[in-house]
């Protein structure tokens, strides 16, 4: 199996500092994060948002490999994920759980049928067994 590489970078202190992060495949090239971009709203990744994007390109693909394997094509699986910070007295700023919505448009399925394969899919993919956190799922037929 292949090995993956991201690299960040930072310079200064935490609320004022700043960083760029990249992927090896060069799909993200120095994009820019800080503690504006995490905590406020200013312009840039931060690494909720990268952990979310990982999380539902994972989920999604493992959603479409189980419905393979039982015969069913999907037209189109449309999966967002939602993490969030808290703050734990004890451990500070941490993360408990992602949420999981997909959006799928599948000939011939049943709501029931496509719920199994999303729960399925969020049990099993990499990132959510190598998170360890919460996981919640929402699945709707279009």
């Amino acid at each position: 199996m292949p090995i993956r590489h991201a690299s960040a970078e930072w310079r200064g202190t935490l609320d004022l500092g700043g960083g760029a992060v990249s992927t090896g495949s060069r799909a993200l090239d120095e994009c820019l994060f800080g503690f504006r971009t995490r905590f406020e709203n200013d312009p840039g990744t931060n690494p909720e948002e990268l952990l979310a994007a990982a999380h539902a390109s994972c989920f999604s693909m493992m959603m479409a490999d189980l419905m393979s394997r039982d015969g069913i094509a999907p037209e189109r699986l449309d999966a967002r994920a939602a993490v969030t910070l808290h703050h734990d007295p004890d451990r500070g700023v941490t993360i408990k759980a992602t949420h999981l919505d997909v959006t799928a448009k599948v000939a011939g399925i049943s709501p029931s049928r496509l719920d199994e394969f999303a729960r399925e899919a969020a049990r099993t993919c990499p990132m959510s067994r190598a998170l360890n956190l919460d996981i919640t799922v929402d699945a709707l037929l279009e």
